[in-house]
């Protein structure tokens, strides 16, 4: 079985990447990720404005939403830049290629053009594989000079193409007007691939004191409920792209990690997983994708690479005939009334202690058998195939 892959002009040996953040923020830090399984690390961004180098504490929340059966989580955090200036990290970045086998992708976030320049050579001159331009960091203060964000990415791409020649990958930001346009505006300007895509950016009120938590101001939130932002822009990017694509957002085991694949992704970041579950998380992840390629019987990432392109449908092409009706198992069902609270179409009604489906009134929907704790409501289909 290979799981190689090409990323960027890089040659990887699996499709998991390390996603810029402390996890990679030390030489020592990349080490423990190249023993765990990845195949390639982003360092923590080196960022030109100073005051984003020193990170306040605490800067990591979990937050966690109850309602009943449904619980979400979100990881919170303020986490900046590399504490150390050009020199230091360049020194850092000089020591990994040293000492790590894997590739070594250097990230920059700068404020100026000139700075731009300056810091995409400097990390050049260090021998690193590759340039992650961090133009989307949810804590980024970039200076757009009179352009538009859109442009200034773009403009800013095509500078650091005129300086390095080494691959450049950007990482772009899920809130964008037009992702796509974007994605292809950077390829143009001479981008060797794209990230889909770095944090939201949040914000966390405590209603009490009512003022923002934690450090008092923005940060970025991310979790597993973040993947599917992510397989939808990709899936429609990447008939339109022909470089290569990096995704990011929601990698929490190996399944995932198949589903970006699924989508025509090139290679797959993680970060949220190994905070919260350690690096051992990086070999589940490849397990589960060595698992799924076995029982598929693929002996390769290129056989089922985009396999979902062709199965996602166009608008007109939904099918849209209603041929299900909701069905009630009377020897399941506990009666605790949560079919009858969800639907909308008053179809499920109480009759004599216990819960039932008026089917003229069904839609067929289907939330109230999501929302079944016992599993009694099925969909029946109404007619044959």
């Amino acid at each position: 079985m290979d799981l190689s892959v090409r990323y960027a002009k890089l040659r990887l040996k699996n499709p998991i990447i390390i996603a810029s953040s402390h996890l990679a923020g030390t030489v020592e830090n990349m080490k423990r990720c190249e023993d765990a399984g990845a195949a390639a690390v982003v360092a923590k961004s080196l960022f030109e404005e100073v005051v984003v180098r020193k990170a306040p504490t605490p800067r990591f929340r979990i937050l966690r939403r109850d309602f009943g059966r449904y619980r979400t989580w979100s990881l919170y955090s303020y986490e900046q830049a590399s504490e150390w200036g050009p020199e230091r990290y360049a020194e850092e970045m000089r020591r990994a290629k040293e000492e790590l086998e894997i590739p070594v992708i250097a990230s920059i976030n700068c404020k100026t053009h000139e700075g731009w320049v300056e810091y995409s050579k400097m990390m050049e001159e260090t021998g690193v594989d590759a340039l992650e331009l961090n133009v989307s960091c949810p804590h980024s203060s970039i200076t757009f000079t009179g352009l538009n964000v859109e442009e200034e990415i773009a403009e800013v791409t095509r500078l650091v193409r005129s300086a390095v020649s080494i691959p450049i990958i950007v990482k772009l930001s899920s809130m964008l007007t037009s992702p796509l346009f974007v994605a292809r505006s950077v390829e143009a300007a001479g981008a060797d691939g794209v990230v889909m895509f770095n944090r939201f950016t949040g914000l966390d009120i405590d209603v009490e004191s009512e003022s923002p938590i934690m450090h008092g101001t923005y940060a970025g939130f991310g979790g597993a409920w973040s993947i599917y932002y992510p397989l939808r822009w990709i899936s429609a990017a990447r008939e339109h792209l022909k470089i290569d694509i990096g995704a990011s957002g929601g990698v929490m085991c190996g399944e995932d990690a198949v589903k970006y694949l699924l989508v025509g992704a090139n290679a797959v970041q993680v970060c949220t997983a190994i905070y919260l579950m350690g690096f051992e998380a990086l070999g589940r992840i490849l397990d589960g994708l060595k698992e799924f390629m076995d029982r598929k019987g693929y002996q390769n990432i290129d056989q089922f690479r985009g396999n979902v392109l062709g199965k996602i449908l166009k608008t007109e092409e939904v099918f849209r005939e209603h041929i299900y009706v909701a069905r009630i198992d009377p020897d399941r069902c506990t009666n605790c009334g949560l079919c009858y609270r969800s639907c909308m179409y008053s179809a499920i009604v109480e009759r004599e202690n216990r819960h039932e489906v008026i089917a003229d009134r069904c839609d067929g929907c289907g939330l109230c058998v999501e929302v079944c704790p016992s599993s009694a409501v099925k969909l029946i289909r109404t007619i044959s195939p």
